[in-house]
């Protein structure tokens, strides 16, 4: 009995672990969607008030606004391209390495381009303008020929493979049509239709012709002998010609 006691007390406490464990989980799983939210909040607050200020601020001020949303647009351009690429091709992992190190410098620039904006000297402010927007621009080239670089090689890696995909399709279709490329079945030559007999004469005949008949042959008598002459009666008078007078 306290064996299974003593089992029954271990899932009972490995249970509570679980239970703890899972719940830790949730929460910070639900912590991170929260953090993400109000980041995600934050900088499109951020982003519009920066986009307000551009056109809406002349001089140094507006400048300024204009290099952190260049910056922040391009940086956050690249990053979403470079992460979505390398789920499906490991060698943008590299580009996601030199990403990160461009984005401290990103990071760092945005920072003292903000401490820039609440700067009540206008003057020492336009002297370094030129300064920061050469390094903004230094930055966002960096992150667009990355961002360029790796939508070129998924675009080539989908021609590719579209091209290989219409090489099996095209060799499929091929093979589904086999019998047009078969050669056709001989046929016999025609059998022509033997020439027809001459129609044979009834009436020739291949025997002998009748001879004449021989001098020693009697001629056939017909079979009734023709009645003779009869002699005149004495009253049997002879017609007289009639008179012309």
């Amino acid at each position: 009995m306290e064996a299974v006691g003593a089992i029954v007390a271990l899932l009972v406490v490995l249970f509570m672990v679980a239970a703890v464990y899972a719940t830790v989980k949730v929460v910070k799983a639900a912590k991170r969607g929260v953090d993400r939210t109000i980041s995600e909040a934050r900088r499109t607050v951020e982003d519009t008030t920066l986009r307000a200020r551009s056109f809406g601020q002349v001089g140094s001020a507006g400048q300024l606004a204009q290099l952190r949303l260049s910056l922040r647009t391009s940086m956050r351009a690249t990053q979403d391209v470079l992460r979505a690429g390398a789920v499906e091709d490991t060698s943008l992992k590299e580009s996601l390495g030199l990403f990160d190190r461009l984005s401290a410098h990103g990071h760092e620039l945005d920072e003292e381009l903000r401490r820039l904006e609440r700067d009540p000297d206008k003057a020492a402010l336009a002297e370094r303008l030129p300064e920061l927007r050469e390094r903004t621009e230094q930055i966002t080239k960096a992150a667009d020929s990355l961002r360029w670089s790796a939508r070129d090689r998924a675009r080539r890696f989908a021609g590719d493979d579209l091209d290989s995909l219409s090489t099996q399709i095209d060799m499929e279709a091929g093979a589904l049509r086999h019998w047009a490329k078969e050669p056709a079945p001989e046929q016999p030559p025609p059998s022509w239709p033997e020439p027809a007999a001459p129609a044979r004469d009834t009436e020739q005949t291949w025997s002998e012709p009748s001879a004449a008949p021989r001098a020693d042959q009697e001629p056939q008598r017909p079979a009734i002998t023709p009645p003779r002459p009869t002699a005149a009666y004495p009253w049997e008078k002879k017609a007289k010609p009639e008179s012309t007078t």
